[in-house]
């Protein structure tokens, strides 16, 4: 059986790290393999970087997007293929459309460069689906608990952000699927599980 690619996307607060435990039940109760994991630090260099990226000093715009892509290089060669390989399904938290939204649409860095740069540091690997957990970025930010170097962008970098992701949602509506995540956790959770069983029966 083949392994499935599907991502977790969403502004600050959106609520992936509450849902992703959930769903990756949902689909063991299916009777798939299913790794779950996240970007930056799923992988030991992947802890390094994302320690520098949250916690670390002032980072320029090109600074943050060469990080965020080494550790993408790194774990799509040594967790994401591997485990696509031998047919599990790859459940993760953050990947290329967060460094589109977050680096373009946010730091203003060329749209065309940053995915170049994606499909380098992916091999031109993409997921097969994403759920982007949409909510207003007051709200997130009013969630958020982490208070890293991101969470304190000022507000207008949070809404350009949440403005890009739906900008992608609309650019690519087969594999963006956008679910209202300013609602309860079961409603959200009941409108993914949805999706992912179309999903599922369709690539079965």
């Amino acid at each position: 059986m083949a392994g499935l690619f599907i991502t977790l996307e969403g502004p600050e607060g959106a609520g992936k790290s509450t849902l992703i435990p959930k769903l990756v039940e949902f689909i063991q109760a299916t009777g798939r393999e299913v790794i779950s994991t996240r970007e930056p630090g799923a992988t030991g260099l992947g802890k390094e970087i994302r320690r520098l990226l949250l916690e670390g000093e002032n980072l320029s715009g090109t600074t943050e997007l060469f990080l965020f892509l080494a550790d993408r290089s790194h774990h799509v060669s040594t967790l994401i293929r591997p485990a696509l390989e031998r047919g599990a399904v790859v459940l993760c938290d953050r990947f290329i459309d967060s460094t589109v939204v977050y680096q373009s649409s946010g730091r203003g860095l060329p749209i065309v460069e940053v995915d170049a740069l994606n499909r380098i540091a992916t091999g031109g690997l993409q997921p097969q689906l994403t759920l982007l957990l949409s909510v207003p970025p007051a709200v997130g930010l009013a969630r958020a608990t982490k208070g890293d170097r991101l969470d304190r962008e000022p507000l207008a970098f949070h809404e350009a952000v949440a403005a890009g992701y739906l900008s992608l949602a609309e650019a690519e509506p087969e594999r963006i699927r956008v679910v209202d995540a300013n609602r309860p956790v079961a409603e959200v959770f009941a409108d993914s599980c949805q999706i992912l069983t179309s999903f599922l029966t369709q690539t079965a």
